[in-house]
């Protein structure tokens, strides 16, 4: 449904400011360390992608009334954040975890290297992520921090959920634990990090915020049975042959879009009455559960 906020235009200018900065977290190491090091993190973080979780913190920084400009501390923890997530794909696509040769329409990080320097990008990046984000040194960079790394160790902590869930029957409990855990925590990290880097209060912002992240793994699990890989560029039906349990297994197809539109619906409420301001962030929201890809 169009609200006619440009949520596409937004997300290509949030990538257009967030990839420099990425790329920079990468070329800052040329000449220092193995080359073929530094090659492996640009491929990485230059993979492409919506930036979805960049936009998300700015956004919400905005929503806010915070100050999402390049030099901002949001901007800096919005290339953290990122920069954790790709962390996070880089590990996940690894033979040893969900065993994925495509990722963003092109080969993982351990098709285009090798699987030991797959794991050392992932290791180097969540260095890279707190580093750039604490290089200022103020107060809230070290509150974003704590925020940061205590969502990113939900996120460890549902990938090994994953993993043990696999060939075996969940249920309903334990895969909304899944979903929160490993999909939910960084998203909810997204909008409570950008307005914590506003000034206000990361504990009232995040239920909501993981509301927007269940959604958006409900509509990742609905779009691996119903899209293909072209259109996804990854292996499309990959949970089922891994024999893994997910929402719309479980319930359906039907019931599974209705729950996603629910959270979606919660998670809108919550965001209504910050007005105007708000616009990017409720498109977003949206945008999570309508993509296509």
């Amino acid at each position: 449904m169009s609200t006619g906020f440009p949520v596409e235009d937004y997300l290509r200018r949030v990538a257009a400011q967030v990839e420099p900065r990425l790329s920079a977290l990468a070329d800052a190491r040329a000449g220092k360390g193995p080359p073929r090091l530094v090659e492996a993190l640009r491929y990485a973080l230059l993979g492409g992608g919506k930036r979805l979780r960049p936009a998300l913190v700015l956004a919400s920084c905005e929503a806010h009334g915070g100050d999402a400009s390049d030099t901002s501390l949001a901007m800096r923890f919005a290339v953290a954040l990122e920069a954790v997530h790709t962390y996070s794909l880089v590990h996940d696509d690894l033979p040893a975890m969900d065993d994925d040769d495509l990722r963003r329409g092109r080969p993982t990080v351990h098709k285009a290297f090798d699987e030991a320097t797959a794991v050392l990008v992932g290791d180097g990046l969540q260095s890279l992520a707190f580093e750039h984000l604490l290089e200022g040194g103020e107060p809230a960079a070290a509150r974003l921090a704590r925020l940061l790394a205590a969502n990113a160790y939900l996120m460890v902590e549902g990938q090994a959920r994953d993993m043990a869930g696999e060939g075996q029957r969940l249920s309903e409990a334990e895969v909304t634990q899944l979903m929160a855990t490993k999909t939910g925590a960084l998203l909810a990290a997204a909008v409570s990090g950008g307005a914590l880097a506003a000034g206000a209060s990361a504990e009232a912002v995040h239920p909501w915020g993981l509301k927007l992240g269940l959604a958006f793994q409900i509509a990742d699990d609905l779009l691996d049975l119903t899209a293909d890989t072209a259109t996804l560029g990854k292996r499309a039906g990959k949970d089922a042959a891994a024999g893994k349990s997910t929402l719309p297994a479980l319930v359906g197809i039907p019931e599974a879009r209705r729950r996603a539109g629910a959270l979606l619906d919660e998670a809108l409420a919550a965001v209504a009455p910050l007005g105007p301001r708000a616009d990017a962030l409720r498109a977003l929201a949206r945008f999570v559960v309508a993509r296509t890809k």
